[in-house]
């Protein structure tokens, strides 16, 4: 990644800061000039390991996840006890350490009746937040996730104008397997093993992907998609409706009917 010039790095999980060899990757790549922003719960910025390495790499961002504002709704969500407990206590060092901070507030069935409270919390800390309320299916196209969605709370989703992944970033697994991104991940390249040489294919690869038709062959409104397909794919196996991903959902339904 060095090599090829990366500029911004985006560590996620799982949960990246209980990982042994975090802080080790995380100086390794603030060293080599990159932007870091972390995917985090929150649970674990209190220990004194973490404020110290963020206080000589300062991070570009510190994305937290918030799954409620009670103890009960957020841990309805997290299906772990003290869970929120922990997540207080990491908020109350990050914020005392000044560091930067974004809330992405994730709004369920379990916790849709406080999202207003959620939101009221980030506003009352000051801290910038961003209400996450569409669930996507698991990236083996699970649909697990969907069954959490507050029906209340979906949006619309705003149909796709095209984007650079394979271009200008890309998306590695813990092995160095690189995709297009985190989402369209067929045709992975082995990074450790073609290096830079490697990259110089993702682009092929995206155009590619986002031409697949897959489970929309045949749509009459085809001409008029605008559905990232790598997306679609993964909603199409989990055998979700259509209005979930497809802006022609109900009009595709009396057209193919």
């Amino acid at each position: 990644m060095r090599q090829v010039g990366v500029l911004w790095l985006q560590i996620t999980g799982g949960e990246p800061t209980m990982d042994r060899d975090f802080e080790g990757a995380y100086r390794y790549a603030w060293l080599a000039g990159m932007m870091l922003t972390i995917s985090t719960n929150g649970s674990l910025l209190w220990r004194a390991d973490l404020l110290r390495l963020f206080r000589d790499c300062p991070p570009y961002r510190l994305v937290i996840s918030l799954y409620g504002a009670s103890e009960a709704s957020y841990e309805k969500v997290t299906q772990r006890r003290g869970s929120r407990k922990a997540f207080q206590r990491g908020m109350t060092a990050a914020r005392a350490a000044g560091l930067p901070l974004r809330l992405n507030l994730v709004v369920t069935e379990a916790s849709a009746n406080e999202a207003d409270a959620m939101a009221a919390l980030a506003e009352d800390w000051g801290i910038e937040h961003h209400a996450y309320t569409n669930m996507t299916p698991t990236i083996s196209g699970g649909g697990e996730p969907l069954l959490a969605q507050s029906g209340a709370h979906l949006r619309q989703r705003k149909p796709f104008a095209g984007c650079n992944a394979g271009h200008t970033f890309f998306h590695a697994d813990p092995h160095g397997l690189v995709s297009i991104c985190k989402v369209g991940r067929d045709d992975q390249i082995d990074l450790m093993a073609e290096g830079v040489d490697g990259l110089l294919r993702l682009g092929a690869i995206a155009d590619r992907l986002m031409l697949r038709t897959g489970g929309c062959e045949g749509c009459a409104l085809s001409g008029t998609c605008r559905v990232c397909r790598p997306l679609a794919k993964h909603y199409q196996e989990a055998k979700a409706p259509l209005h979930s991903y497809c802006q022609h959902g109900e009009k595709k339904e009396t057209v193919t009917s």
